[in-house]
């Protein structure tokens, strides 16, 4: 019987790949390890443009369907960093706020940061989580 693979790759569908491949989501062991999560639609446009609120609530939207894929929900997030492209640091705690609405009990550990730059026009919140699916 061969070995099972420790590290296991994946890009749930639903979500936009922008055009190259990648992978959104790896399984390592007991933990999972998401790529940075965009705020993009279906289509691959950018949903709710510059507006960080609506943002990252679509990166939320699109972290729980990667998640998913792996037996994890937002509720098994054990560390959750926020990327926020804007120049007031005011723009980090609205996109904080923004993630407390989905994570009413206990929100994860997380790191907010501000960047200079994400990779598709007119985005300005990106997600990233480490996640352990119950067993």
């Amino acid at each position: 019987m061969a070995p099972m693979a420790r590290v296991r790759h994946s890009t749930p569908g639903g979500l936009f790949d922008g055009g190259f491949p990648y992978s959104a989501v790896v399984s390592a062991g007991p933990l999972v390890f998401t790529a940075g999560i965009a705020p993009l639609g279906p289509d691959g446009e950018v949903v709710a443009p510059r507006d960080v609120v609506g943002q990252t609530r679509q990166c939320l939207a699109n972290l729980e369907k990667v998640l998913a894929g792996h037996g994890a929900g937002l509720s098994d997030i054990a560390k959750l960093t926020v990327y926020v492209a804007e120049h007031l640091q005011a723009d980090l705690y609205v996109s904080w706020e923004a993630v407390r609405e989905s994570f009413v009990d206990a929100p994860p550990p997380a790191i907010v940061v501000g960047v200079t730059v994400l990779p598709y026009d007119d985005q300005v919140v990106e997600i990233e989580a480490v996640a352990a699916p119950p067993a």
